[in-house]
């Protein structure tokens, strides 16, 4: 399945950033794939931390930066891997991780610079593209798989439902062709 552009998500704060994964953690299940990619510091790994923390795990989440790759297991939902590949200096430096045997595990995978991993990366599912807008931060979100495109459909649907909501900061979601 080609990459289906979806939308443009601004989230002006960390609220409403907690928020967008909320509702993420609220329909996404294993085997899923999550590419993460985009600017420094735009808040991938605190949109997975968010993601963690709403499937109710309480322990420390940390940025795998120089981990590279770490394994969280969180009750109803299974396991989780987060992977860091921002230190790899060649994609094959990840096939030297071992992780390839992991892929068939059924497991929901946040994956921040995926291009630092082509071609050794499992089916991707959901793409992110993060950059820093003022306030905040700007998301592109879209799909490559059937599944991807499932869970994109129902959290933008969650998504929307809350924009309805005047007691909440609002999130901007703008449908973008193509």
């Amino acid at each position: 399945m080609a990459e289906h552009a979806r939308c443009q998500i601004d989230l002006p704060s960390e609220e409403t950033t907690e928020r967008f994964a909320r509702a993420f953690a609220r329909v996404a299940r294993p085997r899923l794939v999550i590419v993460l990619d985009g600017d420094l510091g735009a808040g991938k790994t605190t949109w997975v931390r968010a993601v963690l923390r709403a499937w109710g795990w309480n322990g420390p989440v940390r940025s795998p930066t120089y981990t590279l790759h770490e394994t969280y297991d969180c009750a109803g939902v299974g396991r989780i891997h987060h992977l860091d590949l921002y230190r790899l200096a060649a994609p094959d430096e990840l096939a030297d991780l071992g992780l390839a045997d992991l892929w068939a595990v059924p497991a929901v995978w946040f994956i921040e610079w995926p291009s630092r991993g082509v071609g050794h990366l499992p089916p991707i599912d959901v793409i992110m593209q993060w950059q820093h807008a003022m306030p905040g931060r700007r998301v592109r979100l879209s799909s490559s798989s059937a599944a991807g495109a499932s869970v994109c459909d129902r959290w933008l649907d969650i998504l929307q439902q809350q924009a309805a909501s005047p007691s909440s900061p609002r999130i901007e979601i703008t449908k973008l062709s193509g």
